[in-house]
């Protein structure tokens, strides 16, 4: 089969397309013919060993996909073989074919096309759980979002709109009218300050959570931004920067910031609990479904690439030319 292959720590660009022999089958996994697989910013940090877990060498990457079921293990419980299945992987996606844990696949519903759904189990799921699990909102209650036209900013938009939140979405200029067709109540210029802007949209409450994909500059800002008792969810640092907390500043202000790593709940993270949170992943891509199936979200596909062209695909996500997501067909 074909596949994109690391072979030693490196740079996104100097990956290579190989022909490999399939994965092996696995004892309570399934294997799938990939339809496409999601490319993310943090893939690059993967591939060149700054990732917080290091696969063995060498290794195709690609952590979320869509595709069929072909074959599954005796023990698997996963739904049948022809089944169209989204997944969520320790790496290996970025093939033709890839061997999956069987709780980590979900049926994709009739009606929703298979590279949209490779929105489903990170980028739906990271904003999710950031909302649901970490933030704490009410419906009425405002919400900031920071790179809101990226994969987990658009979905934290819908899901937000979902929950009954007013939102306030910071993209680029070009991406305005996605956000406000996302249901987006007030949308700011990423590149222009947003303080003053946020206090004043919300009469000057201050927002009651905020979703902080980028880090960097933006962070203490965000912090500003918070009402009494508001959250701070860090998701990530697209932006390049690692901030530090001025502790006195949550207890002046009451506030709070929280982290939600999607890793921790699908074993990525150091100490592989995914088996000990599968029925909560699970339920959470159901819940996913079910708004999809309502009509409150729209997975956005802002392109799609054949797999020899995974540099063009990368340069979409990194140029932070893309809204909504970028995928690979196999």
């Amino acid at each position: 089969m074909r596949a994109i292959i690391c072979e030693s720590w490196r740079d996104f660009d100097a990956l290579e397309l190989k022909d490999i022999p399939p994965p092996p089958m696995r004892p309570r996994c399934v294997r799938l013919r990939i339809a496409a697989a999601g490319v993310s910013f943090a893939t690059q940090l993967v591939v060149a060993g700054k990732y917080q877990r290091k696969p063995p060498l060498p290794f195709a990457p690609g952590t979320e996909v869509v595709g069929t079921i072909i074959e599954a293990a005796p023990d698997a419980d996963a739904p049948p073989i022809g089944t169209r299945v989204f997944a969520v992987l320790d790496w290996g996606g970025y093939a033709e074919e890839v061997v999956v844990d069987d709780i980590h696949v979900t049926a994709i519903p009739d009606g929703l096309p298979m590279e949209a759904a490779v929105a489903l189990p990170t980028s739906y799921s990271t904003a999710a759980a950031a909302l649901l699990w970490r933030a704490h909102v009410s419906p009425g209650d405002w919400v900031l979002v920071h790179g809101a036209a990226g994969g987990v900013g658009l979905a934290g938009v819908e899901i937000a709109k979902v929950m009954g939140l007013r939102v306030i979405a910071r993209a680029g200029a070009g991406k305005h009218a996605l956000l406000h067709a996302r249901g987006a109540d007030v949308v700011l210029d990423s590149a222009a300050p947003f303080r003053d802007a946020v206090r004043a949209a919300t009469g000057g409450q201050g927002v009651a959570c905020v979703l902080d994909t980028i880090g960097g500059d933006a962070f203490d800002d965000s912090l500003r931004c918070l009402g009494d008792g508001g959250t701070l969810v860090v998701i990530g640092f697209a932006g390049g920067g690692i901030p530090t907390v001025a502790a006195n500043l949550l207890l002046l202000k009451n506030i709070a910031v929280a982290g939600v790593n999607w890793g921790t709940y699908v074993g990525w993270s150091p100490g592989d609990n995914r088996r000990v949170h599968a029925e909560r992943v699970r339920a959470l891509w159901a819940q996913l479904v079910a708004w999809w199936q309502a009509g409150a979200l729209k997975p956005e596909i802002h392109a799609s690439f054949p797999l020899e062209q995974f540099r063009a695909a990368m340069a979409e996500v990194s140029g932070r030319r893309s809204a909504g997501r970028v995928v690979l067909r196999p």
